[in-house]
């Protein structure tokens, strides 16, 4: 069966490589009657990935049955899967059959299978390796034909190594692994599924379906998505009910994203594909970082040029005595001592300052250290005003000069409190 027929049937949107590679393995492992294990972030689809397997199988025809293995009680658990007989806990005033009973000749999806209890992981074990099980409370074993298809958003790899999950239980299970790629590692596919997903609304709704302008489809690209497919439907169709405009923009997309999940750091503005590395955002830390500490050189090297000028320029006491002053402190801090042990000569201060104290340079020197901040935050928000002012509010212009993008620029803003 092709690829683009399997889609349209179960309603998978995308076209990315990693996609079209679980799909690809899906369909083959259909025909057999192979364990397989689904492993993908929560979000990215992966019971309709069971279903394609269970309708693609010769078992197609017969029940199939999901359970969520982590919103099972661990008391229960067994009770469910396995069934029990009466009187074998308190409330069990009758017998009742388990899901391997009742599905015999289907398929049972297993999802959360991480969550399973390491008891429960045993009797699952013994049904995948000869088919039997016993009820709770009972000593009799049955037989039963049912296929298993597991999923996780766990590594239980390393389940296995901290003894919460059996490692026989996983090579067992993981005949056939499928890994569902997570929907920020497919880009090109988040404005084919925003697509889908609008123009259902709409006509749920009865309304005419939003678009998004170029800017808002670029930040909807590099927007992390931890919630995945069901994060961009529930964005969707928020937009769809609440957004007076059609046409959405940039701007107006930011209020229905997140902003737990929206990336904190400095983030340097780019023409390229989004790259969510975490190398990526120390460098673009790293960025910030050496702007503010040129800037703060910068500021060092023209304090010492005037200083140099008072030096070598000396005012007169009439034109300027607080320069004239601060002059005669300097060349008294820095006179050279001399070899012959007498006191050198120095000039008499004007008399134009005759009741202050000599303010020595390191008096001064200590006097900026004390008020000069040096913490990054502060100088972050000082340089975003300049740039601000600099480019009369223009926020575009202003987070190009800064270096940053004009999504970062916005949410710097409401951190500090800036007014424009």
């Amino acid at each position: 069966m092709e690829l683009q027929s399997i889609k349209n049937r179960f309603g998978i949107i995308g076209n990315s490589a990693a996609l079209n590679h679980a799909l690809d393995v899906a369909v083959q492992v259909a025909a057999t009657d192979l364990s397989v294990l689904i492993v993908g972030e929560s979000g990215v689809g992966k019971e309709a990935f069971s279903h394609i397997i269970h309708a693609l199988s010769s078992r197609k025809h017969n029940t199939f049955i999901a359970v969520n293995c982590g919103a099972i009680p661990e008391g229960t658990i067994d009770s469910e899967l396995f069934g029990h007989e009466k009187g074998s806990f308190t409330g069990a005033v009758d017998s009742r059959k388990g899901y391997f009973e009742t599905v015999n000749g289907g398929t049972i999806f297993l999802d959360e299978i991480g969550e399973m209890p390491i008891g429960t992981q045993a009797r699952l074990l013994r049904v995948l390796e000869s088919g039997e099980f016993i009820r709770v409370g009972s000593s009799k074993v049955q037989k039963t034909d049912v296929r298993v298809i597991a999923a996780t958003n766990r590594e239980l790899l390393e389940f296995t190594q901290t003894g919460k999950f059996r490692e026989d239980l996983y090579y067992r299970l993981s005949t056939v692994p499928i890994r569902v790629p997570a929907l920020r590692d497919r880009p090109e596919d988040i404005i084919l599924l925003f697509r889908k997903f609008v123009i259902d609304f709409a006509e749920r709704y009865k309304t005419t379906p939003v678009q998004l302008d170029d800017e808002a489809k670029n930040l909807l690209i590099t927007y992390p998505f931890k919630g995945n497919v069901r994060e961009l439907k529930n964005i969707a169709e928020q937009i769809s009910v609440l957004s007076t405009e059609k046409l959405i923009t940039a701007g107006q997309l930011r209020q229905f994203l997140p902003e737990a999940n929206m990336n904190r750091l400095p983030v340097l503005a780019s023409h390229g594909s989004h790259n969510g590395s975490m190398t990526s955002e120390f460098a673009n830390e790293r960025e910030i970082l050496y702007k503010l500490f040129f800037d703060m050189k910068k500021d060092v090297t023209e304090l010492k040029k005037m200083f140099v000028e008072i030096l070598q320029n000396p005012p007169s006491a009439s034109s300027n005595p607080a320069l004239a002053y601060a002059r005669e402190a300097l060349l008294h801090e820095y006179t050279p001592v001399s070899h012959d042990h007498q006191q050198p000569q120095q000039q008499p201060l004007p008399n134009v300052i005759s009741h202050p104290q000599p303010v020595m340079y390191d008096d001064i020197h200590h006097h900026e250290e004390v008020e000069e901040s040096l913490n990054i935050m502060d100088k972050e928000k000082e340089l975003i005003i300049k740039a601000l002012k600099k480019h009369k509010g223009k926020r575009k212009d202003a987070a190009s000069d800064l270096g940053i993008s004009e999504r970062t620029l916005y949410r710097k803003l409401k951190e500090y409190d800036i007014d424009e």
